[in-house]
C-alpha cells in the first residue's frame, strides 16, 4: 500500500483549461484524463491526500467522481471546495456531502504528516505565492517555521519553490505524486523547479 498526494484537479471547471494552459480540448476530456491517470497510478488500497480544490462545475455531477477514484481519500479543503471553513457556516453543511461522495475524511487548515521518515506540513495554501499576481487568503496560510510544506493553489506557477512542494496536477503530469517521490525531493534539498515528470524511468 502506497501513499499519494494531489491537489487542484478542478474537475468540471472549463475555464481552468485556459487559465493554466491545460492540454485538453474540453472539460469532458480533462475530467476523463484526470480520472484515468489517477486510477492508473493509485491502487485500490492506497492512501491519497487531496490537498484542496477537488471539484467545481456542476457540483452534483463532479463531486460524485470521488467515489470512482481508487484509494482511501482524505481532503484537506481548499478555497474552491464548498466544505472549506473559509466559506463560513455553510461549509459545515457541505462536509457530509463530501464524505457521502467518497472521501473518508475532510480536514481544514494544515496538518503535519510523516512522509517516508520526513515530517512535513500539508496545507492547500503555500507559505507565499499564488496562482494570481498577488497573495490571496493570507490569513489562511500556514506560518513558515522552517518545515517542508506540501501544498497546492499555485497551479502551474512552480513545482518546487525552496521548501514548498506543489503536489497539484498541473506540475505532476496530471496525476498524484507518491510519498516516495516526495521523500527523494526533500532529500535533494531546497531548490526551484518548474515541473516534476511522473513518467520518467526513475519515478515509482
Amino acid at each position: 500500500m502506497a501513499t499519494w498526494f494531489t491537489a487542484d484537479l478542478h474537475l468540471g471547471h472549463h475555464n481552468i483549461i485556459g487559465y493554466c494552459n491545460r492540454p485538453f480540448p474540453d472539460v469532458a476530456a480533462m475530467d476523463r484524463a484526470l480520472i484515468d491517470n489517477w486510477n492508473e497510478t493509485v491502487g485500490v488500497h492506497d492512501t491519497v491526500w487531496v490537498v484542496g480544490d477537488f471539484a467545481l462545475g456542476k457540483i452534483a455531477e463532479t463531486l460524485p467522481i470521488a467515489g470512482a477514484l481508487h484509494g482511501h481519500k482524505t481532503l484537506i479543503a481548499g478555497n474552491h471546495d464548498r466544505c472549506w471553513s473559509g466559506h463560513g457556516r455553510r461549509a459545515g453543511d457541505w462536509t457530509e456531502r463530501y464524505l457521502d461522495a467518497g472521501f473518508a475524511a475532510v480536514t481544514q487548515g494544515s496538518t503535519t504528516l510523516e512522509v517516508d521518515g520526513h515530517r512535513v506540513l500539508v496545507c492547500h495554501f503555500p507559505y507565499r505565492g499564488d496562482s494570481h499576481d498577488h497573495d490571496r487568503f493570507v490569513h489562511h496560510r500556514p506560518a513558515d517555521a522552517g518545515q517542508w510544506l506540501l501544498h497546492g493553489h499555485v497551479h502551474e506557477r512552480w513545482a518546487q519553490h525552496g521548501r514548498m512542494i506543489n503536489v497539484g496536477v498541473d506540475t505532476n503530469d496530471f496525476r498524484p505524486i507518491s510519498a516516495r517521490r516526495i521523500s527523494r525531493i526533500i532529500e535533494a534539498g531546497p531548490t526551484n523547479r518548474e515541473a516534476f515528470g511522473q513518467r520518467s524511468p526513475s519515478a515509482p
